[in-house]
Parts: structure tokens; sequence; C-alpha cells
């Protein structure tokens, strides 16, 4: 997933409570629900950060060719530049791009 296209802020800002609890009625599980999908952004990020990095290394250390892989240096100020996996499960969340279940709510009565 490009990352770069979600036109999300880049910066935390003052959201509204309300716009949180639409979806599930509570705040509390809201969080849940946005912390468990920016693990989930997190993760895809450093796999493919990862993946981008593993063509660059090398199996001997050598600070001449540390300093001078140009390639690497702009992969990792790319990803520097990209919203945070948190701001991006808010934005997610606020347009209605997750989907989300709660089970305990579906069978209230086996418990």
């Amino acid at each position: 997933m490009d990352y770069k296209k979600i036109k999300t802020d880049v910066n935390a800002v003052t959201r509204n409570i309300e716009d949180f609890t639409n979806g599930t009625g509570n705040v509390y599980e809201t969080v849940s629900i946005l912390s468990k999908r920016a693990n989930q952004v997190g993760l895809e990020m450093k796999e493919e950060l990862n993946q981008k990095l593993s063509e660059f290394a090398t199996t001997t250390d050598n600070l001449e060719e540390v300093f001078e892989n140009r390639e690497q240096i702009e992969i990792a100020k790319y990803y520097e530049h990209l919203p945070k996996p948190t701001l991006i499960a808010v934005h997610e969340y606020i347009h209605g791009e997750i989907y989300f279940r709660n089970p305990h709510k579906e069978r209230p009565d086996e418990f």
C-alpha cells in the first residue's frame, strides 16, 4: 500500500470526541480498534522498508560504502516523511475505511 497517497495530517490534530463514538458507541472500544490498526500499518511499513533496505545489505561493513549509498538515504527520507501509523489509522476510521466487529456484541447470551 502506498501510504504517501493517503491525504491525512502529518501532525497531531485536535478532534471531536463524538467522531470516535459514531461507529462503536464507546470511546475505549474505538481506541482499541485504532491501536490494532496502527500496529498493522506500522508492521506493513516496517516490512516494506526492511525489504527495500535488504537490497543494500553487504557482508562487510565499510564506512566508505555506508556514507556513499545515496539510494539508501533517499529511501530512509521517504519513510521519515510518511504520516505516522496512528494518524493513518485515525484517518481510515473517520472515513469509514476500517472494518471491525465485536463478537461479544453479536452473541451476548453465551457469557
